[in-house]
């Protein structure tokens, strides 16, 4: 019995609480807005990496290090 009063009540709360949807789509909007940003950091971040030969000349001590430590 109080089961049924328990669920009568939830029923009644939810047919009375005024139903909103116009914010339905703004969690999909916030998800493509910071895949955009993370895209756009990753761009410049590749673009400077390319102009700098920084990651060419990184990559080029680390392999001299392995190298020297093989060998």
């Amino acid at each position: 019995m109080l089961s049924l009063i328990i669920r009568l009540q939830a029923l009644m709360v939810n047919a009375c609480r005024p139903r909103d949807r116009r914010d339905g789509g703004q969690t999909t909007a916030e998800y493509a807005l910071v895949l955009v940003g993370a895209a756009a950091i990753a761009v410049l971040l590749l673009a400077w990496a390319t102009k700098t030969n920084r990651v060419a000349r990184l990559f080029d001590l680390v392999m001299d290090q392995i190298v020297g430590r093989i060998t």
